[in-house]
Parts: structure tokens; C-alpha cells; sequence
């Protein structure tokens, strides 16, 4: 590891802990040391087996000792000094928030130039503790706002309706979509029967809206029909809804829990899919990475009409949006997409033009060199 690097990403957690959030970061990350910049990202050490430092993906990794959590925030006194102080050294330093150490950061780093990315407003449950934790937040994120050259949201749908939208100035914003992969298609292992095959991919949390999904399946009629929820609940930051999720699947055999998928199931699973499906409730879901990869391999999606989630729908045409927390609508929507399929190869082909690695690669590389530039004499 050197004392100096090109660009130095922030973020509270890292590769391998799986998240939209990370998954953006590292992607980003490494698709930036490939294309020959020296990179560096700074992360809380969320499992204590992991080691403090490594290079995964030709990114060199920090991970700062955590010595306590408060839901899904960790903490770390070593991670904002550490991030200043590689971040001082640095050609920019790429924030990924929401974050509570934002702010301190942007203003610490000095005069190294600042991008934020930001993936989503936090929202927690009732409480008057929750509400002083999103009030910290929101602080935090303001103040990175004004240290930063640029402010990169997923989508200007998502900017614009963001709780922080006011200090979000339009001159600073370049929206970037979260970078996808392409996946072929493949065996479809993960298929039962001739029936409608409707798959949801994610961590099983609050936010999901699962028990909604779980609830407008259970009104198809269709025996054959299968819905397939894959992703962790075991180890998820601030803990997981599977035992509500059970509860709301009740007797019905035609409802299936995968757990945590590799990477190298995820195209079976996709092209074992008549319909992906995104039921998010509310703003900590912005857009979706597995949503769109499900779309870019030719499965229609079913997203919420939420700002950001319904967007890469309604710029292709691609699937259906849905009010969230209505499972007669999921049901309605769902038994339209059986009887009136969408072109799968046209609506792959409209995706993967919009949403190619490449061009969200490019996008931020681009960006990245001219706000780098910007601070040299």
C-alpha cells in the first residue's frame, strides 16, 4: 500500500459484505484500479475475522477496528481520521452515503476535491432515538453537500424527491446510474415448473417490502406459479424480516427461501424468471442494481412506484410499477405480465442501451479525472 492515491472512496462497509450500497462502491472501485487508477477504499471492519488491511479486485482495503454498533451503523473512532488522512493525499475522495461520517470527512480532506454519491435517503423506524440518528444523518450529508464539487444521485427522479433535496444544488448534480452486470442466458436451474416464476433478489429487510410480495402471490391461483426469494438473512446489519416473511408465507409450498445466491448462480437464477419483482416501501431504496440486471437479461420487473425505483422501468417500458404496500395491486400486476408478456429481447436490448457497465464506467471515470483535475495548479 502507498501513502498516496487517485481516488480514496469512504464508505461504512465494504466487499464482502453484500449490499446495493457496497456493491456500487466496489464495482466502481475496481473497475477504476482496471482502467489504471491507483485506488483506495477506507471501510469500518464489520467482521472482526476480516483482515485490517488487503488488495481485493486490484483495490488496496483499509478497515477501521469497530468497537460498537447502533442498528445498522458501526463504530469506528479510527475511521474518520484515517479517511482524512489518506483522503488529504488523494486525487479526490468519493463519498458513498448516506453516511454519518460524511460531513466531517468533506471537511476534513481540506482542499482534495470531494464527490459525493448519494444512494439514498435514511429512513428508520418510529422512535425518538431513530429520529435524532436520521436528524445526524441529514446534518452530516448537508455539510458534505457543500464540501463537494459534485453530487452524484442515481437518477434525477430519485434528487429531486430526496428529503435532502433543497441541499442539493442542480449545478453540482451528475446522475449516474448504479453500474450492473450483464449476465447470459443460462440453464435455467432454478426453475420447477411450466408456471409463472416470479423471483426477488436482496437482503430480507424492513425497507423490501416482502411481506407485501408474499401476500399478493398468495393470491394467484396458479399452481404451478412459484415465487423465489433469494438473498441473506443471516447476516444483515440491523437484522432481517425472515421470520415475518414465514409467517406471511404460511402453508403455501409454492413460495421458496434460497438464502444468500453466489455470483456464479445469479444468471440461472435470473433466466429462471418470468418476472423480478422489487416491492420496496420506502426512500432507502433508490434504484435497484439487481432490479435492472434482471431486466438487462430479459426479465420484466414489477417495482414500486418510488422515486428512482420506478425509473429504469418507465424509461424502457420494461415491466410494471405498482404503489407499494398494495398486494391486491402486486396481484393484478403479476397476473397482467403472465397474460401479456413483454418482448424479453427488446426489453433486454432497451435496458442494457440505457444501463451498460460501460457507460456508467465511463461516466464516473470521466468525472472522476475532471473534478481531479480542477485541483491541480
Amino acid at each position: 500500500m502507498t501513502e498516496s492515491y487517485d481516488i480514496v472512496f469512504a464508505v461504512n462497509y465494504y466487499a464482502p459484505y453484500v449490499s446495493g450500497l457496497t456493491e456500487v462502491v466496489r464495482i466502481v472501485a475496481e473497475e477504476s484500479a482496471r482502467a489504471g487508477r491507483s485506488v483506495l477504499v477506507v471501510a469500518g471492519q464489520h467482521d472482526a475475522s476480516l483482515p485490517r488491511r488487503e488488495v481485493l479486485g486490484g483495490v488496496d482495503v483499509i478497515r477501521t477496528p469497530v468497537v460498537a454498533r447502533i442498528g445498522k451503523g458501526l463504530i469506528s473512532p479510527s475511521f474518520v481520521s484515517t479517511a482524512i488522512r489518506y483522503g488529504r493525499r488523494a486525487g479526490l475522495v468519493n463519498l458513498h452515503m448516506p453516511m454519518l461520517e460524511a460531513g466531517p470527512i468533506a471537511v476534513g480532506v481540506g482542499r482534495t476535491p470531494v464527490v459525493s454519491t448519494y444512494q439514498c435517503d435514511i429512513a428508520l423506524p418510529p422512535g425518538l432515538f431513530n429520529r435524532i440518528q436520521m436528524t445526524a444523518m441529514d446534518a452530516s450529508s448537508r455539510l458534505a453537500f457543500r464540501a463537494s464539487e459534485v453530487i452524484v444521485p442515481s437518477s434525477l427522479d430519485y434528487a429531486t424527491h430526496s428529503r435532502l433535496a433543497a441541499a442539493m444544488p442542480s449545478h453540482k448534480l451528475v446522475a449516474i446510474a448504479p453500474p450492473t452486470h450483464t449476465f447470459a442466458h443460462v440453464a435455467e436451474t432454478f426453475r420447477e415448473t411450466a408456471g409463472l416464476h416470479v423471483g426477488f433478489l436482496g437482503r430480507l429487510v424492513e425497507e423490501k417490502g416482502l411481506e407485501s410480495l408474499v401476500e399478493g402471490f398468495r393470491q394467484l391461483d396458479d399452481p404451478e406459479a412459484r415465487l423465489l426469494i433469494a438473498g441473506d438473512y443471516l447476516k444483515v446489519a440491523g437484522g432481517s424480516v425472515v421470520e415475518r416473511v414465514r409467517r406471511q408465507m404460511g402453508d403455501d409450498t409454492r413460495i421458496r427461501l434460497l438464502g444468500f445466491l453466489p455470483d456464479g448462480q445469479l444468471p440461472h437464477f435470473y433466466s429462471s424468471l418470468d418476472v423480478f419483482a422489487l416491492p420496496s416501501v420506502n426512500s432507502f431504496e433508490a434504484f435497484g442494481i439487481v432490479q435492472v440486471e434482471a431486466m438487462k437479461a430479459g426479465v420484466p420487473s414489477l417495482a414500486s412506484d418510488l422515486p428512482g425505483v420506478r425509473t429504469p422501468v418507465e424509461a424502457t417500458g420494461f415491466g410494471r410499477i405498482v404503489p407499494r404496500n398494495q398486494p391486491d395491486a402486486i396481484a393484478a400486476a403479476l397476473r397482467d405480465l403472465q397474460q401479456n408478456p413483454p418482448d424479453r429481447v427488446a426489453g433486454a436490448a432497451a435496458t442494457n442501451a440505457d444501463y451498460s457497465l460501460e457507460q456508467t464506467v465511463a461516466l464516473y471515470l470521466s468525472m472522476f479525472d475532471s473534478v481531479s483535475r480542477q485541483a491541480q495548479p
